[in-house]
């Protein structure tokens, strides 16, 4: 029998959330408080570790751009992080445009009180206030890996290098393998509140929106870059196949880098610059991580009630776009980075974040593929650019 630890994140959730709406059905209100109340301790636990891992994670990664910073390194990085946003707003007009017709739900909130007038209640909760907020911490990561970049400090940086360590081994250890019990507690606890009909519902639509939202993506990427380095853009994108392939299996842009620097230079591209851009893009580029994650924040929060206007979501995506390159490539990594940013700009409590934890996961290993698959975009543009920049200077 294979362990249940071994098994992929994504067939955890989905046993998880399964195994949540099962229980539901039978399991009395006095467990189900129990787990609620586990649930409880791990939000709160969450709330705390958010501004630090938004620190750990996002003040080493600009050090690291700033160190290296070139002409190619800045060209790469400006065209992932257009490439990253674009994707944002065009996950978030093609929901504005499709959501109100498909999601015709009341609500989504799994707070909502149950048939009876009560809502299940924790037995305590544990409080764990932040050490900031969110904002703050996000000044402070841009203030620290700027600064590091400028002044190339090594003693900081070895020390904000070993707290990223630290927040890394937190993700990999605790929250990502703690993830399926919270997810089972919620689906208990919305399966008990009797709205596990209107959730699931919700959670078939979106995906089926993102993944018709992911094709056309890596569509419009290689129309763009066929455009620009004069090669047909559907061969190119089926040369780039066996790359999304393997991120479907490995759900971590960091494990596919082989693959996808492979396919890239039968692409044509150079192997130098093909070296250079593909690990770049591989931190830096997740275009269909923010296509994803904007899609599932519009569901939940239209229908709880909450802003979904473009002067919410446009800084939202703005930001969010910054804070992918945070992201740890480990499967769920990307939102992990992204749920201070949600909470800040959208308002999700302990309750949504889980919620938008389960539908993002649900979906994971797709958006990895995605952005992979977008990293052979990104290296033919910047590879025809070095070779115009080239053929100028031998002119």
């Amino acid at each position: 029998m294979i362990r249940f630890q071994k098994l992929p994140l994504l067939l955890k959730i989905t046993i998880a959330i399964a195994a949540g709406i099962g229980c539901s059905f039978f399991f009395p209100t006095a467990i189900t408080r129990i787990f609620v109340t586990i649930n409880d301790i791990f939000g709160n636990f969450l709330s705390f570790a958010i501004p630090l891992i938004i620190l750990a994670l996002i003040v080493p990664g600009i050090a690291d751009l700033g160190k290296s910073a070139g002409r190619l390194l800045g060209i790469t990085a400006m065209i992932a992080y257009g490439s990253t946003v674009f994707s944002g707003f065009l996950s978030y007009f093609t929901c504005r445009l499709t959501y109100p017709h498909l999601l015709q739900t009341t609500s989504l909130d799994p707070g909502a009180l149950t048939q009876t007038g009560m809502q299940l209640q924790p037995y305590f909760s544990v409080a764990m206030p932040p050490l900031m907020d969110v904002m703050s911490a996000l000044i402070i990561a841009f203030i620290l890996g700027l600064g590091l970049a400028a002044i190339k400090g090594e003693v900081l940086r070895n020390a904000i290098c070993e707290f990223r360590d630290i927040t890394l081994m937190i993700i990999e250890k605790i929250i990502i393998p703690f993830l399926p019990i919270y997810i089972f507690g919620i689906f208990l606890k919305i399966g008990a509140e009797g709205q596990i009909a209107s959730v699931l519902g919700t959670f078939i639509k979106v995906i089926v929106v993102i993944f018709a939202l992911h094709i056309a993506l890596l569509l419009i990427q290689f129309c763009i870059a066929g455009m620009i380095a004069r090669k047909n853009p559907i061969r190119a994108l089926l040369t780039m196949l066996p790359a999304y392939a393997t991120a479907l299996g490995t759900q971590s842009s960091a494990a596919t880098i082989p693959v996808t620097l492979k396919q890239a230079i039968k692409n044509g591209v150079s192997e130098d610059l093909a070296g250079f851009v593909v690990p770049l893009c591989a931190t830096i580029h997740l275009a269909g991580s923010i296509l994803k994650i904007t899609a599932c924040a519009y569901a939940i929060s239209m229908l709880n009630g909450l802003p979904v206007d473009l002067a919410t979501y446009g800084g939202f995506i703005l930001m969010l776009g910054i804070t992918m390159v945070a992201a740890p490539g480990v499967p769920g990594g990307a939102i992990m980075a992204a749920l201070g940013i949600i909470a800040m700009f959208l308002g999700f409590d302990e309750n949504l974040q889980g919620l938008m934890i389960a539908l993002y996961i649900a979906m994971d290993s797709f958006g990895t593929a995605c952005n992979v698959t977008g990293d052979g975009a990104i290296a033919l543009i910047v590879n025809r650019i070095n070779q115009k920049k080239s053929n100028t200077k031998n002119g």
